[in-house]
Formats: structure tokens, C-alpha cells, sequence
């Protein structure tokens, strides 16, 4: 008889995302994740200690395999360009992952997960954030609190959209929304002085 393959903290947080995916954080349960890895729920059980743990971990883990494309996608991009790519990785997550975005940026970690993930910090504070203004600030010589504030105004509007593109009765078709969000980042950035006239929605 064949050795029964070793249950790793990868397998458990793939199967754990996939449920998510397919049916939210309800769906997130050691007995459906041993279900789907074909195993007892002993070793789900013993390698994450809790449910607290596991989604915890999930969370991260979500995250990351969601988010890990966006460096890529912005290498060689002007700063504006970046800026951009950035709110159209955010809203299709959404459209493409409603699930695992609301788990992620909708519910509260306290409830869904049992603590913060984050503790205080503010999605205004988020990493890509920083660099925007950053990236902006550098290349278009405007001070970084004028820049940080038409950022913050494109997170809420970004984030807004988002979370209506994840309800059925809210729902736009996802190019509809994508250039939503462009069509406000232009607007936005023209508005502290920076020219994008030229920039135009799918133009290469």
C-alpha cells in the first residue's frame, strides 16, 4: 500500500483559499478543507492550531497570491501609469474574486478572523499607497501632501466601486468600471496640476 502523501501548511491554505473562492469564509471549515485534501481533519487541525490561526494565515496568504503580480505589472511604467495599474489590479480582484476580496478588504478582520490583521493601520497606509505619492511626488515635483491627498481620494472612490462590483444587483460590466476608475485618477491628478491630457483610456 502506498505511503499517504504529508499534509503541508501550503495544502491547507490552497484548499482554505479555494473554498473561499468559490463560496466565502462561511465555506472555510477543517472539516470541508480535510473534504477536499482527502485526509482526516487531524492534520488541519494540528498544523494551524485554531481557526483564528488558519484564517489568519489565509489572510496573508490571499493576499499575496492575489498581489504578488502587481510588481510586474508596473515595472517600466511611468509613475502615473503605475498609479493607475494599480486601482485596476484593485478593482479586478473584485470582479474577478468577489469572495476572496470581500474577506479581504470588506469584512471585519475582528469578526471574520478573530483580531486585526493590520492592528491600526489604515488602508490609506497600505504600502502601494506610499509609493504612489512617492512615484508622483518625485516625477512631477508637487509636495507630497497635495499628492497624498488626491491618492487618498482615489482610494475611497477606487474602494467604493469595488465593493459594489462584488454585489449581483450593483454589479457593472468590469471594462465599465475600469475606466471609471481611470477616467477619476485623470481627473484627480489634473486637478492638483498634473497634465494628462494626453493620456486617453486604452491607449498604448
Amino acid at each position: 500500500m502506498g505511503r499517504k502523501a504529508k499534509i503541508t501548511k501550503e495544502m491547507v491554505l490552497e484548499a482554505a483559499y479555494e473554498l473561499l473562492d468559490e463560496a466565502g469564509i462561511s465555506a472555510v471549515a477543517i472539516k470541508n478543507i480535510a473534504t477536499k485534501l482527502g485526509c482526516s481533519t487531524q492534520p488541519v487541525s494540528w498544523l494551524f492550531g485554531s481557526m483564528t490561526e488558519l484564517k489568519k494565515d489565509l489572510w496573508m496568504y490571499a493576499g499575496e497570491k492575489l498581489w504578488s503580480d502587481l510588481p510586474d505589472r508596473m515595472a517600466g511604467k511611468d509613475a502615473v501609469d503605475a498609479f493607475f495599474a494599480s486601482g485596476v489590479k484593485y478593482i479586478s480582484i473584485a470582479c474577478d474574486h468577489p469572495n476572496v476580496f470581500r474577506f479581504l478588504n470588506v469584512d471585519d478582520p475582528i469578526t471574520t478572523i478573530g483580531e486585526s490583521v493590520l492592528g491600526d493601520q489604515s488602508i490609506f497606509m497600505e504600502q502601494m499607497n506610499r509609493q504612489a505619492v512617492e512615484a508622483l511626488a518625485k516625477e512631477y515635483k508637487i509636495p507630497k501632501k497635495k499628492i497624498g491627498e488626491a491618492v487618498q481620494n482615489a482610494v475611497i472612490y477606487t474602494h467604493g466601486l469595488s465593493v459594489m462590483m462584488i454585489w449581483d444587483n450593483y454589479r457593472l460590466p468590469k471594462e465599465t468600471a475600469c475606466r471609471m476608475i481611470f477616467d477619476m485618477g485623470m481627473k484627480l491628478l489634473l486637478d492638483i496640476g498634473i497634465d494628462v491630457s494626453d493620456r486617453k483610456w486604452g491607449k498604448k
